[in-house]
């Protein structure tokens, strides 16, 4: 699986993400283009597009929807601090490796979601409908999801939705399906008990889960570090 798994892209010429807090939009309003390229150093979690990332074997997506303030499109974006690509350009991407490898499965969690209403997750349903259609596997007892049952229904794709709008979509499985506690540290040794701990609590509860292998910055940490970036003060620890 891949962490903030869209951030291969981010675009310094969008606004600051609605989720970020009073200071970093004031830190973007005084430095501009500067602070957003700073920004980039921390919030790009990824090299790979999503088609180098499945050709490395990555078959779990950690996806973040937002919209953008004052679009009149109402267009949906990938997004972690600065907005990515395009939802719809994004999940094509994913759609036409599926397509070229039939025995192939992936996890789609979307996990957060930014400045959206109601018909904006009408929208993106509509939107997973349209392009992955009959791939989806209905949300049912994790225990039966086997690659042979997958094969033999022809699905390839489980879309996680932290939203009550799951509970609305069979092809929408609940986000409490995929339990993924986070160690919020910056110390290797206090980020390995947490997973262990948390291995032995989830193999009982009959859902899938995720182990988040990552450190995660303080504001010291990116003080200290800020032209740097995440990769050499965080991510080589």
């Amino acid at each position: 699986g891949s962490h903030d798994s869209f951030s291969f892209y981010i675009d310094e010429a969008s606004p600051v993400g609605p989720e970020q807090p009073e200071t970093v939009q004031n830190f973007v309003s005084v430095f501009g283009t500067v602070a957003k390229k700073l920004m980039r150093k921390w919030l790009a979690t990824q090299t790979m597009n999503f088609t180098g990332q499945l050709g490395a074997g990555i078959r779990y997506f950690d996806l973040r929807i937002s919209t953008k303030p004052r679009d009149p499109d109402n267009e949906l974006y990938f997004a972690h601090g600065l907005f990515s690509a395009k939802v719809n350009e994004g999940l094509e991407e994913i759609n036409a490796f599926l397509t070229d490898h039939h025995k192939e499965a992936v996890f789609l969690d979307f996990n957060h979601f930014y400045g959206m209403q109601k018909y904006h997750h009408e929208k993106l349903v509509q939107m997973l409908k349209d392009i992955y259609g009959n791939k989806m596997c209905p949300a049912i007892f994790a225990q039966e999801v086997s690659l042979k049952y997958l094969w033999e229904k022809d699905y390839q794709v489980l879309v996680f939705y932290h939203s009550p709008v799951a509970l609305e979509v069979p092809f929408l499985w609940p986000g409490q399906m995929m339990p993924a506690p986070w160690a919020n540290t910056t110390d290797p040794e206090k980020l390995i008990q947490f997973l262990q701990a948390s291995i032995t609590e989830r193999r009982k509860k009959g859902s899938f889960f995720i182990s988040q292998v990552v450190l995660t910055p303080k504001a010291s940490t990116v003080v200290k570090g800020v032209a740097s970036g995440l990769r050499e003060t965080i991510t080589e620890r």
